[in-house]
């Protein structure tokens, strides 16, 4: 049993590569980042809150020892002045105060939890800590047996600065760090479209010219072998387009001198079968070179849809033919008009065949310029649908015209249609009949 990605997490990841390509660089640049702040607030944020917690306690209960040992007014004005000169703090006493038992102002923290704690280690004495009324100080408020003490000292001697610096330059560096990957990452990302994009137009019978090499090494090296297949095909092409045009013509050749051959017989007997026998090998030869060609020597330009659809409703409507078009808006798309001709050609001339009345409407859909030809008439049942397709299948095994061709009409049409990059489709018709389904990329 195979262990695969949870759907889950295949959902929420991105779907192109350039998103994808940045996951993987910032997913690991973001845990790093986390792994370190939660080393530096364990190791050195702690360390340093420690220090100076101990040091501004340690200078408070030196204080308080030195008053103690030196009781005075004059001697408390003396130490007030020199803690002020070498301890930066500034002193007074509240004589006969009593600390209030609520705490105002205290706020948790690192910082002011391991200052609490070196008071409570080192003073020994009821106090409050006030970090909220000044941005420049922190008051401090301690009970003596003479009254309070209020020391007034500087925020940094309680708070280091260098936590928000560590936090700014990790975030200002990742800034940079993901800038620089994405301005990378999208040179990289852009040479593979412009493949995609190259390959599509190929695909769809569309000239590439001039396709540069360019990106990354595997990159240059997927553009390289698409230029080898792309000039394989057109070579291929070529040959088989001579070769095709040899063969018509040394199969027409006595074709042609069978036909003068039974026009001087007359009407001698057996003349008229063979007449239609030769009829019908030239409609062979015809639908045979007609799908081995292939039209692909011709170039896309674009064509108006609804014009085309248009035309070729016209010609089978001279034919007596009860067709109704309904373009609902016309689209103009890059194609090889005379195979697109030829495809929708097949398509409704096989519906005009077998119904006595064929709908075809077009229309601009999310998917695509749609074409839908439906009909009345008995229809393929979804077993052959499929098949049909298929080079040389009938469903009418025989070859008499009146029931059919040789089996290439929608062989050439979804030929046709998937070589400009759309798709073909067989469904049951609201007329009863068949409905074909034509999308074509817009």
């Amino acid at each position: 049993m195979s262990l695969g990605t949870p759907s889950f997490l295949k959902n929420m990841a991105p779907k192109g590569l350039l998103g994808r390509s940045l996951l993987i660089i910032i997913l690991p640049m973001v845990l790093f980042q986390i792994i370190t702040t939660i080393v530096f607030y364990d190791r050195h944020w702690d360390a340093v809150a420690q220090r100076l917690s101990n040091n501004l306690a340690g200078d408070i209960a030196t204080v308080i020892a030195f008053m103690r040992a030196y009781p005075g007014e004059e001697n408390q004005r003396w130490l007030f002045a020199q803690a002020l000169v070498d301890m930066d703090l500034e002193l007074s006493l509240d004589s006969g105060k009593i600390l209030p038992n609520q705490r105002t102002n205290f706020i948790r923290g690192l910082f002011l939890g391991a200052f609490e704690k070196a008071m409570n280690e080192q003073v020994r004495r009821p106090f409050q800590v006030d970090a909220l009324s000044s941005e420049k100080d922190v008051f401090i408020a301690v009970q003596l047996s003479e009254g309070v003490l209020k020391v007034t000292a500087p925020r940094k001697r309680l708070f280091s600065s260098t936590t928000y610096i560590f936090i700014l330059w990790m975030l200002g560096t990742s800034m940079v760090l993901v800038g620089v990957a994405v301005i990378f990452m999208r040179n990289q990302v852009r040479s593979v479209r412009r493949l995609a994009v190259a390959a599509d137009r190929f695909g769809r019978g569309q000239e590439v010219e001039h396709f540069k090499l360019e990106g990354a090494a595997e990159v240059r090296q997927a553009a390289h072998a698409f230029n080898i297949m792309r000039e394989r095909i057109r070579r291929q092409i070529a040959q088989r387009t001579e070769m095709l045009a040899g063969v018509s013509h040394d199969l027409r050749t006595p074709l042609t001198r069978m036909k003068l051959q039974l026009a001087m017989m007359g009407t001698a007997e057996g003349c008229e079968e063979l007449n239609e026998d030769v009829a019908e090998m030239e409609r062979m030869v015809e639908g045979y070179l007609a799908f081995a060609r292939g039209e692909g020597a011709e170039d896309t330009q674009p064509t108006d849809c609804a014009a085309l659809l248009e035309d070729i409703v016209r010609r089978f409507r001279r034919n007596g033919a009860a067709i109704t078009l309904h373009a609902e808006k016309s689209a103009t798309l890059p194609l090889r008009p005379h195979a697109m001709e030829r495809g929708l050609t097949n398509l409704i001339g096989n519906a005009v065949r077998y119904a006595g009345h064929v709908a075809v409407r077009a229309g601009e859909r999310p998917e695509g310029f749609e074409i839908l030809i439906d009909d009345d008439g008995p229809g393929i049942p979804a077993e052959n649908r499929e098949d049909v397709f298929k080079a040389f299948f009938r469903l009418d095994s025989s070859r008499n015209q009146e029931t059919g061709g040789v089996g290439l009409g929608l062989t050439i049409a979804r030929d046709v249609i998937r070589s400009h990059g759309g798709d073909i489709h067989l469904e049951d018709s609201p007329l009863g009949g068949l409905r074909v389904r034509l999308t074509l990329p817009q």
